[in-house]
């Protein structure tokens, strides 16, 4: 367990650096007339991903899962492979990219790196995360409950993406 402790820490770290960057995304964006949409559902989310890592902290240790090495290590792959998405994402997009849906009228959106083969590649990352992470040691209750409270977000979430990408000149 305390090697799965470091594991959900290291994500935490990830978070907080995602946090940072989208930040300074978000500045630099509204400072280009940047129009934000989506704000009721943003809080949701960030309970979502907080509740993600202390679940996957708390499952194992309350409910003794053990580690099954036949689905951590894949798992731990799956959500390895899932955050090197999630930062090619962030490197694609560059100061567009953000964890709040902000969109610069004028600009078009992007089409390369992932976005060449998915429209929102990195949704796929963190439906692989969310599933994948407890998953790691065991903690099936926390990867159910959350990946359908997830889809549900992201019905959400997606919308008001995609409502808000309508809206740039094509690509």
């Amino acid at each position: 367990m305390p090697w799965y402790a470091l594991l959900v820490l290291a994500v935490a770290v990830e978070r907080v650096a995602e946090l940072v960057v989208a930040r300074r995304n978000a500045a630099w964006t509204l400072a280009r007339a940047g129009v934000e949409h989506g704000r009721g559902h943003y809080p949701v989310m960030v309970a979502l991903h907080t509740g993600l890592l202390a679940c996957c902290l708390l499952e194992p240790l309350l409910a003794d899962r053990p580690f099954l090495p036949a689905l951590g290590w894949p798992m731990l792959a799956l959500a390895l492979l899932a955050q090197a998405l999630r930062w090619w994402c962030i490197a694609t997009l560059g100061p567009y990219w953000n964890t709040r849906v902000i969109v610069v009228p004028g600009t078009r959106p992007v089409g390369a790196g992932p976005y060449r083969f998915l429209r929102h590649p990195n949704y796929l990352a963190v439906v692989v995360e969310v599933a994948a992470l407890p998953l790691v040691h065991s903690a099936w209750l926390t990867a159910a409950v959350l990946t359908a409270a997830n889809a549900m977000l992201l019905t959400v979430r997606l919308r008001c993406e995609n409502t808000a990408l309508a809206q740039l000149a094509p690509a």
